[in-house]
């Protein structure tokens, strides 16, 4: 196998190497995510760049079972690659790529069936702007069998320690999709059906890429059509840890869904600066997801090599890390927030909610860099249900303090960004308690001695 290992060497230099690339990537990803909406707000108006936003939610949902079971496989994939054993390796590659491009298929389909009951009694989304939500998410909809493809692909790669590649084909999905953007937005007036065919379109150009690069540059991926293979034990075991992840993913969806639904009872105005300022939020939360998918990775490898104690050197290193690139990032919001927010074009009485939200998440969640980076370390332990239980936790207090103080005299309609600092602050508690009795490492130690004893 031609990959690399994160089980000998410096931890934070491993880490640090590893995450910048996700990091990176990650970065790409937002930017063109948020080009969409700078395009859709300049050339076609507040009203469908609110459908947009609003797709967010419900879309993201579809994301977590695409991120959650193919982050399963490839914690699976890491394990094995970190023990050495060549044919588990491609095994479990093999039967993960069978199971997420199904689920793609199905996904597509799904959602395509059940868009407008979703958005209309689920998400609230008003009728100003109910059908061109629904025309934006039904053909981005068509593209998930691409972002299924991509994602398992993606994780496979990251197991063998390979995150730099990753970058690369985010890096061709962000160029062609600003450039479709402006080509079918700015150019042929399609307005967010153009903004979402060009999504698909730069996500079927990463899933290629992402499929060529593998088989090329690893033999042990290289799979003729005949060779893939399909066994139910595997699939269980990527399903099993893939699971917790899904639904740790999943329940933030829902959790944002209903917050979304709360937004949308502000109005068109309330709802352009919420989406707006989530865009912005998501380049505040990269650090810590990255360093969450990089510890992920490295504790899998090194529990697979049976290194209990460098899983815990490597995990308070990565903390460091992300709160340092988080503070950079915030203290950067917090000076340009003014002119970030007119890129968007928004109304005054928009601007003017959305600079309060920007400034108050821009140090609410610095609290999420402290405790996210745990949730790899539950995830590559194989105790993916304690992260979903944080998240469970956290998105609780954030949805039912929402509700409760959304027309209170002290917060008022202030509670849609403030919320954070109790959900936040919730999920810190439960990750860290958690991660400090020792219990994720129960099924760890078991794998750990049997390395030992393989060694010998």
């Amino acid at each position: 196998m031609k990959g690399k290992t994160m089980t000998e060497g410096t931890p934070w230099k491993h880490i640090l190497r590893f995450a910048l690339p996700v990091l990176a990537g990650s970065l790409l990803q937002q930017l063109y995510n948020t080009v969409d909406s700078v395009i859709v707000g300049n050339f076609s108006g507040e009203a469908a760049l609110s459908a947009v936003g609003t797709t967010g939610s419900f879309t993201f949902l579809f994301l977590a079972i695409a991120i959650g079971f193919s982050s399963g496989n490839g914690v699976v994939v890491a394990q094995y690659y970190g023990a050495g054993d060549e044919k588990q390796v491609r095994a479990n590659a093999s039967t993960g790529i069978l199971l997420l491009m199904g689920m793609g298929v199905l996904s597509a389909v799904a959602g395509i069936l059940v868009s407008r009951a979703a958005y209309t009694h689920l998400v609230g989304v008003p009728e100003d702007f109910l059908d061109l939500t629904l025309q934006y998410f039904r053909i981005y909809a068509i593209g998930l069998i691409f972002q299924f493809g991509y994602n398992i692909f993606s994780s496979i790669l990251r197991a063998v320690g390979d995150s730099a590649a990753t970058l690369y084909f985010l890096l061709i999905a962000s160029v062609s999709n600003i450039f479709l953007d402006f080509l079918f937005v700015a150019g042929f007036h399609w307005g967010v059906a153009g903004a979402a065919l060009a999504t698909d379109l730069a996500q079927a150009g990463s899933f290629f890429a992402a499929y060529f690069y593998m088989i090329r540059r690893y033999p042990v991926f290289r799979f003729r059509l005949k060779e893939f293979t399909w066994n139910f034990g595997l699939a269980k075991r990527t399903v099993a840890t893939g699971f917790p992840i899904a639904l740790q993913l999943m329940v933030v969806s829902f959790g944002l869904t209903f917050i979304q639904r709360a937004v949308n009872g502000f109005g068109q105005v309330m709802t352009a600066s919420f989406t707006v300022g989530q865009r912005i939020e998501m380049y505040m939360n990269l650090p810590c997801q990255a360093f969450q998918t990089t510890l992920a990775t490295f504790t899998g490898q090194n529990i697979g090599a049976g290194k209990m104690e460098r899983v815990k050197k490597g995990t308070r290193q990565a903390v460091f890390m992300s709160l340092l690139l988080t503070l950079g990032i915030a203290v950067f919001v917090w000076i340009l927030s003014n002119p970030i927010i007119s890129l968007f074009k928004l109304s005054s009485q928009a601007a003017v909610y959305c600079n309060a939200h920007l400034r108050t998440i821009a140090f609410v969640n610095i609290i999420l860099s402290l405790y996210i980076p745990l949730f790899g370390v539950f995830q590559g332990a194989r105790h993916g249900g304690a992260a979903t239980i944080v998240a469970t936790g956290a998105l609780g207090v954030r949805t039912i303090t929402t509700y409760l103080f959304r027309y209170s005299v002290f917060f008022g309609y202030t509670i849609i960004w403030w919320n954070g600092l109790f959900g936040f602050g919730v999920g810190f508690l439960i990750a860290w308690s958690y991660y400090l009795s020792g219990r994720w490492q129960k099924g760890a130690m078991i794998e750990e001695r049997r390395q030992e004893r393989i060694q010998e």
